[in-house]
């Protein structure tokens, strides 16, 4: 007769620093997808695992459980490569918006399953909500009526899909043990293998703005991200990229929306977004067959926005999960919409010598524009737009971005905040890095 199962022995053994085994492993998951393994367990089992890590097999074990705890989906039915994309997260990162529909117009189907904001970061799916009956959790027979029928859906997990992982990832933000790399690595990839992909790339940041802000560390992330994901039977590749500054010239939750929206209309596109989104898409198009290389599938992430192909899959996408037709054209019309925005002004003049891109997001967080407990309710209309990046000149006629907020209170408390997340100086002091770092493949 098999010993019952004691949530705290689990606990004790990754405590003391040892190896728990698949069962140990899948029973404890079980438990919490089943709430028969309280808050403060699942939180001292993070927090232990935090402090001592797992090895491989623990966490392939960890990622194949929380994959278990539901359903797992099956795409066998379509005629073309299922591919996805998944970042560690940022601030003003949007690129899943746009990635989505470009990687579908070039014949790739994406069911994207994408999460809510962690720590300082935005979360897609909360941006997403800032579209008025925009679906971002339907259920999954739209979720595979929409994919099939567009070619992409990008949406938040679902109760069915790796249900252990959604608590306990709500459990790990409040609890600051978000940055340990086994339990991003099971969380990250749970989601992706319960949507039944083909092939994934990964956007592992590095910086100051990101979860791991040293480079060996974000690639040991990206290393731990690819091994796993393989280990457990999904192809996948990693892009390190830059994050000491903001992706977007925007961060908040309505305002990265228009920021999607002009850049898949072209009537702005940040340079920064646009050299990770292709780079990202490129490589999805070369692991799904859809490209013969790293030169064809830029070549084909390009078009796909040039002709305006990427932004009618957008469009289509947000119509049949209920949002309005004429977004792409009106964005003003139904977008929410701060009742104070204003400039912000550094207090002298210089060029952006570094931000620290952290304290923007969490500028951001402090408006509501994020959590600071799990069952906290984000306010879609705040946040800062036309940021100014690195290298850029700063003066009376240039400020450092706008704020959008909910009074002059919040305003100024934001715009406080953001001065002091900028470093000025002289050109001669400028350095910049290129957003692309590196690509880590199995």
């Amino acid at each position: 007769m098999a010993a019952p199962f004691l949530p705290q022995e689990t606990i004790r053994k990754k405590r003391d620093g040892l190896n728990l085994g698949p069962e140990e492993i899948a029973l404890f998951v079980k438990g919490i997808a089943e709430n028969s393994v309280s808050e403060g367990q699942v939180a001292a089992l993070a927090m232990a695992i935090f402090f001592n890590g797992m090895s491989r097999n623990e966490a392939v074990a960890l990622t194949l459980s929380m994959r278990d705890s539901g359903t797992v989906l099956d795409w066998s039915d379509l005629d073309g490569a299922v591919l996805d994309k998944h970042s560690t997260g940022g601030v003003g990162d949007n690129v899943s918006l746009m990635l989505a529909p470009a990687v579908a117009a070039c014949g790739g189907y994406v069911p994207m399953i994408s999460g809510r904001g962690l720590g300082h970061t935005g979360g897609t799916l909360d941006k997403l909500d800032s579209i008025p009956g925009y679906a971002s959790q339907p259920d999954i027979d739209l979720f595979r009526k929409v994919t099939r029928s567009v070619g992409c859906a990008v949406i938040g997990q679902t109760s069915n899909l790796a249900p252990a992982d959604k608590r306990f990832y709500g459990i790990r933000d409040v609890t600051a043990t978000v940055e340990s790399v086994p339990l991003i690595t099971a969380s990250i990839l749970s989601k992706k293998l319960a949507a039944g992909l083909g092939g994934l790339v990964l956007d592992v940041k590095c910086g100051n703005g990101a979860f791991m802000d040293d480079l060996n560390k974000a690639r040991e992330l990206a290393q731990s991200l690819v091994a796993v994901a393989n280990g457990a039977g999904l192809p996948t590749t990693a892009i390190l990229t830059d994050m000491n500054q903001p992706l977007a010239s925007a961060a908040g939750n309505a305002v990265e929306i228009t920021n999607c929206i002009d850049f898949l209309t072209g009537r702005h596109v940040d340079s920064r977004l646009w050299d990770v989104t292709v780079a990202l898409g490129a490589q999805m198009l070369v692991n799904g067959g859809l490209a013969s290389g790293e030169s064809d599938g830029r070549e084909k992430m390009e078009s796909a926005f040039s002709s305006g192909a990427a932004s009618q899959k957008f469009a289509q996408m947000v119509v049949e999960l209920g949002g309005p037709s004429d977004l792409m054209e009106k964005p003003e019309r139904h977008l929410p919409a701060a009742p104070v925005v204003r400039p912000v002004h550094a207090p002298t003049n210089g060029i952006v010598l570094s931000i620290d891109t952290r304290a923007v997001g969490v500028a951001v967080v402090a408006m509501r524009g994020g959590r600071v407990r799990a069952a906290d309710k984000i306010d879609p209309v705040v946040g800062f737009t036309e940021l100014a990046m690195v290298g850029d000149f700063i003066d009376s006629n240039q400020p450092l971005g706008f704020v959008h907020a909910r009074d002059q209170d919040q305003a100024e408390a934001a715009a406080m905040a953001l001065i002091s997340s900028y470093q000025l100086g002289n050109a001669a002091d400028v350095t910049d890095t290129n957003v692309i770092i590196e690509t880590i493949g199995a």
